[in-house]
């Protein structure tokens, strides 16, 4: 009996958070709002707006270290390849540009997502995970990477 009742609520909580999952994965616009991210030490948060031709952009607004060492000043965008852009403020810059919703495939992706760490700017895709994690997933030749941010209440 009690091998019955594990096996339906454990049916029960994969079926829950799959319909979860799909819930979040089916509105263009549950993408929207506050995310932060604590991969690799580089705590830090972004905002997600939806922009008047329907993509969506998600910018930097908080580094948890954002003092550069050497200046006492905010990091500012040292490595990016765009020289007229090195001078600007790292916790202001867009980190996803252009992400649109895939009704078909049910997540965001045409998107570009920019590394400031390396410099590097990547074709991105991002999609809710089972736990409601946002999950953005960076390639460039073929090779990718993802990055988790939890949203924030």
């Amino acid at each position: 009996m009690k091998k019955i009742f594990t096996i339906i609520a454990a049916t029960f909580l994969m079926t829950f958070a799959a319909n979860a999952q799909n819930a979040l994965n089916s509105k263009a616009d549950s993408i929207l709002g506050d995310y932060e991210c604590f991969e690799e030490g580089n705590e830090s948060r972004m905002h997600i707006t939806k922009n008047v031709d329907g993509s969506f952009t998600g910018t930097l607004f908080w580094l948890k270290d954002d003092l550069d060492p050497k200046t006492g000043d905010c990091w500012k965008d040292y490595r990016n390849p765009d020289k007229s852009l090195r001078s600007r403020y790292v916790h202001d810059i867009p980190l996803v540009v252009g992400l649109k919703y895939n009704a078909e495939k049910k997540q965001w992706d045409k998107g570009k997502i920019y590394d400031p760490n390396r410099g590097i700017k990547a074709n991105c895709t991002a999609q809710f995970s089972q736990n409601g994690d946002l999950v953005i997933k960076g390639t460039v030749l073929g090779i990718g990477e993802s990055i988790t941010w939890k949203k924030m209440k």
